[in-house]
């Protein structure tokens, strides 16, 4: 990986939902890797560990869903808010939460953005389409650094 290359991080621990994801960024021809975090631990271990897992660059985007095992979004969320390094990351809870409180707390803690997954594929495509081409290539990020 390039120091120029963008990185998407995916939280997701449901499969079908990960899959659709990455399956609907790339019929959008978002063509930036991507990372998947399947826990709310292996998130915080890729963005400030130290193992293999860590990874090399910060990501342009983070993509969180909230209903997480072992740690869950809100709180990886607020460890990337309290962190000097990512706090100005962009991060997007992508979640099927209908909740109210999820979207206050969200947006409480320092969320860019929050999207309610919707159920059907098209629909779904979509809006991870909107998504990759408003996060990916017209918002202006952070610049990308190494550690």
């Amino acid at each position: 990986m390039t120091v120029n290359e963008r990185m998407i991080l995916l939280v997701e621990d449901d499969p079908d939902h990960e899959a659709l994801t990455i399956r609907a960024l790339k019929k959008a021809n978002i063509a930036n890797n991507i990372r998947v975090a399947h826990d709310g631990e292996e998130a915080i271990e890729m963005l400030f560990g130290e193992g293999e897992n860590t990874l090399p660059y910060v990501p342009q985007v983070i993509l969180l869903d909230l209903k997480l095992p072992k740690i869950d979004g809100l709180e990886v969320l607020r460890r990337i808010r309290e962190s000097e390094q990512h706090r100005m990351l962009p991060v997007v809870v992508l979640t099927s939460s209908d909740e109210e409180s999820d979207l206050m707390r969200s947006y409480k803690l320092g969320v860019n953005s929050y999207i309610r997954k919707p159920v059907n594929f098209t629909d779904f495509a979509e809006a991870t389409r909107q998504l990759g081409m408003y996060w990916l290539v017209l918002n202006e990020a952070p610049p990308v650094s190494l550690r």
